[in-house]
């Protein structure tokens, strides 16, 4: 009796075993599976980005000239791109009170995608002849690598007498806006101070591109939703 009961406990314990191996290979077999799905999923999306991509390709080319459209008719505007920067109610706080007297003499804003959306883009600032500097365009340029993203900008050629504008810190008065302590133009200098390939976050190039660029006339008119912008969150000009 005492024998049989040591057989049939090791039979236990040898099924237990076979049982326990089964699990785990059946376990290993599942992943191995959902691996293989999820590697079909990615070769879908990727598919699908890349036909986004050639959308977004195609009517990047039919937006163009409407933007030129758009640019002509704004040209007639005063002061219309000083106006939409400090209605927006993220942009307007990294202007200081001498940026916005070199803002006036802003002709037209672009923002360009190179043609392999891809690659990067560049945000150009072209200026009527001015007392300030001797370029008739600021660009910074953003070109994405596998290794990250290159930063390029224009070298301000500033006139004699003339540099960056520093700017005061003001205490808030009512509904007026605090200025800001260091100039916006510091965003196409510290362009200079950084050589090397990075993953670079840069806020305010995203929020012309992405929210200033596409209808500058919201913030013209100062109809945009602040709600859209954490107020408490100051975007300083540390670029880079």
């Amino acid at each position: 009796m005492v024998a049989d009961k040591g057989k049939k406990v090791k039979l236990t314990e040898k099924g237990e075993e076979e049982n326990s191996e089964q699990i785990d290979k059946d376990l290993v077999l599942s992943i191995e599976k959902l691996q293989e799905i999820q590697d079909e999923l990615e070769k879908i999306n990727e598919e699908a980005s890349e036909e986004v991509l050639e959308v977004e390709q195609k009517y990047n080319e039919v937006r163009r000239p409407v933007y030129d459209k758009r640019k002509d008719i704004i040209k007639k505007i005063p002061d219309f791109w000083l106006t939409a920067f400090l209605s927006h109610p993220a942009l307007g706080d990294l202007l200081t009170e001498e940026d916005q007297k070199i803002f006036k003499h802003i002709t037209s804003l672009e923002v360009e995608d190179f043609k392999d959306l891809k690659s990067g883009y560049s945000i150009t600032f072209n200026f009527n002849p001015n007392p300030y500097f001797e370029d008739s365009k600021l660009t910074k340029t953003f070109t994405f690598h596998d290794e990250g993203t290159k930063i390029t900008a224009t070298q301000i050629k500033w006139k004699e007498g003339m540099g960056l504008p520093n700017g005061v810190n003001h205490e808030k008065k009512g509904n007026k806006r605090q200025l800001a302590e260091e100039s916006f133009f510091t965003w196409f200098t510290d362009a200079h101070q950084k050589d090397d390939m990075d993953e670079i976050h840069d806020e305010v190039a995203e929020i012309i591109k992405e929210d200033l660029w596409p209808n500058p006339l919201t913030y013209f008119n100062n109809e945009a939703d602040e709600e859209d912008f954490d107020g408490d969150e100051e975007i300083k000009i540390a670029w880079l």
